[in-house]
């Protein structure tokens, strides 16, 4: 039992897959605010030609 309890604190492959996790989660939020913020400006590039447009 206690060598069963030492190679479980041992292992580290479940922390690399966290990692990747946490990696990829930050690299989608910051896809998400960059697109974002790209849509509100194109969006309102939209809404001036409209304007001028009219």
């Amino acid at each position: 039992m206690k060598n069963l309890v030492s190679r479980f604190a041992k292992d580290e492959s479940g922390a690399t897959a966290i990692e990747y996790g946490l990696i990829a989660t930050g690299i989608a939020i910051a896809i998400i605010a960059a697109v974002n913020g790209v849509g509100t400006a194109l969006s309102g590039k939209f809404v001036t030609i409209s304007t001028s447009l009219k």
